[in-house]
């Protein structure tokens, strides 16, 4: 019984990976053309997101500055979910609404790209986060699940939206893995070319 169970949970993962292919094949697409832009550009990608999601906006970042794949100079990304001390001054002298935007609002600059991850869509601390980012004039990647929640309302064009279709969170952050590594593979295709067959 439980290792059906177990089964089951391959199953409906790989399902909706298959399912969501074709359906975010484009806006990953979109938002490499953003990042590599942003970066070949000198700006910086700045990532968000609560528990799950703010180890997956560290693991983007960590790809991004030291490597994904293949050797290349360090690409410029910072995790806005480690400064343990930025977190809990802002937390306690404001509060945890503002901890990203307070350092958006620091670090961002027009050009950059600030990579929201919720998983609702709802995150108050992440659309604050987007608003500043609105302010800034930076672009927005997105990357969401179920319907996209408020952070739909929040996006303009020139933003991208990378929305799973699900409404189960495990669900949803094992494609968001999958996204990421899609964007890092892609930011080093267009900025290094076809890697060399071994």
């Amino acid at each position: 019984m439980l290792e059906q169970r177990i089964q089951q949970q391959f199953f409906d993962s790989a399902d909706l990976k298959y399912a969501a292919a074709e359906l975010l094949s484009k806006p990953i697409a979109d938002a490499v053309s953003a990042l590599v832009g942003c970066i070949t550009g000198g700006g910086k990608v700045l990532s968000c997101g609560n528990g799950g999601s703010a180890g997956d906006a560290q693991h983007f970042a960590a790809e991004f500055v030291g490597r994904f794949e293949r050797e290349r100079p360090g690409l410029a990304a910072i995790a806005l979910t480690t400064d343990a001390s930025i977190l809990t001054a802002v937390g306690n002298d404001y509060s945890f609404e503002v901890v990203f935007a307070k350092q958006v609002q620091a670090l961002g600059a027009p050009g950059d790209v600030l990579l929201a991850i919720t998983t609702s869509g709802n995150s108050a601390n992440v659309l604050a986060a987007v608003d500043a980012a609105r302010q800034k004039d930076m672009t927005v990647i997105a990357l969401t699940g179920n319907t996209g929640g408020k952070l739909r309302e929040r996006l303009v064009d020139t933003d991208v939206m990378i929305c799973v279709p699900h409404d189960r969170t495990a669900r949803i952050q094992e494609v968001h893995l999958l996204v990421l590594h899609c964007l890092c593979d892609a930011v080093d295709l267009q900025l290094l070319g076809e890697p060399e067959s071994t």
